[in-house]
């Protein structure tokens, strides 16, 4: 039997105009007067699931999805031709749960982030704390360049043939340097055939680590070629930029958070955002709660990951009270 709350449907959802010629889109689920949660999604670029609405009770929240910008039905679409993604950083996603928060009318709120979406959620948290009631964090990451490097060259050593074949999709002269420099040029190449080939090496290799479990698949999402192009545009141009943020910065202001509950999940097969980041969070937030999964890697869909959110959103309904 499925650990999930029942499929739903949003009542309310629209666009949001941020600025820079970019319009979000949202939507709410579950209880119009319930405790507000928004979810930020992976990637970067990822855009929102309707599988997140169902971590949590839907008599008790009042859930938040969005897409971020460049993404999911944001506007415009980072897989449009000659995209200028200047305006799409770190501080701008900020900026925008901000612009959203106001729209929504909602005072404070709860923060569930997965993988790209708990940094986002820390970088939040700490520019905004007096509006977080909680954070739940899922496959945690800080995006540090130690953890962009394990992720682009690190993981070599348990794929060697697919990251053999990732390296000699790019020129000769870049693939003993910065591959996701080569990558983020190749995927804004003025030539679609070259921007597409691109986007699809770069997915075979996230694909990669999947293989850790024989029956995983990619999303179905990973056949549309705009999709994945978006992802590679967005992803490699943060990443490309370590982020806009400081070396260490998150781990550094957790101290900042305290006083404010958290939840880490994580699980201890995670390939792609190994656990000893959200060991050291856990150290630096001693607010937060760590919870190790056995036989869980990263996807919030593997065994035992999808039951421990769902406790830890149901014990955060119980536990902090409700807003006015």
């Amino acid at each position: 039997m499925s650990p999930l709350y029942p499929e739903i449907e949003p009542h309310a959802e629209g666009m949001l105009a941020v600025g820079d010629g970019n319009s979000l889109y949202w939507e709410v689920s579950g209880n119009p007067d319930g405790q507000p949660v928004v979810a930020l999604h992976g990637g970067p670029g990822s855009g929102s699931s309707a599988r997140v609405r169902r971590f949590f009770d839907p008599r008790a929240y009042r859930i938040i999805l969005f897409d971020q910008r460049g993404c999911g039905r944001s506007r415009p679409h980072a897989s449009t031709p000659g995209i200028d993604l200047s305006a799409n950083t770190t501080a701008h996603l900020v900026a925008d749960l901000h612009r959203l928060r106001r729209h929504l009318d909602v005072e404070r709120w709860l923060l569930f982030g997965h993988s790209w979406g708990t940094t986002l959620a820390l970088a939040y948290a700490q520019a905004e704390r007096e509006r977080v009631l909680g954070l739940v964090l899922v496959g945690v990451t800080t995006t540090r360049r130690s953890e962009i490097d394990w992720l682009y060259r690190g993981l070599a050593r348990f794929f060697p043939e697919d990251w053999a074949r990732f390296r000699a999709a790019v020129p000769e002269d870049a693939r003993d340097g910065d591959l996701i420099e080569a990558y983020y040029r190749l995927a804004n190449d003025p030539d679609p055939a070259v921007c597409a080939k691109a986007a699809r090496d770069w997915h075979d290799w996230e694909a990669a680590s999947m293989k850790v479990d024989p029956a995983a698949k990619p999303p179905a999402r990973w056949s549309d070629p705009a999709y994945i192009l978006a992802r590679t545009r967005i992803i490699t141009h943060y990443f490309h930029h370590n982020a806009w943020l400081e070396e260490g910065a998150l781990l550094r202001g957790a101290a900042q958070l305290a006083g404010i509950p958290g939840a880490l999940v994580q699980g201890r097969l995670d390939l792609e955002a190994p656990p000893v980041t959200a060991w050291e969070l856990s150290r630096a937030w001693t607010d937060a709660r760590l919870h190790v999964v056995a036989s869980a890697g990263h996807s919030h869909a593997d065994p035992g990951l999808s039951e421990t959110i769902i406790a830890v959103t149901d014990r955060f309904a119980r536990e902090i009270p409700p807003q006015s």
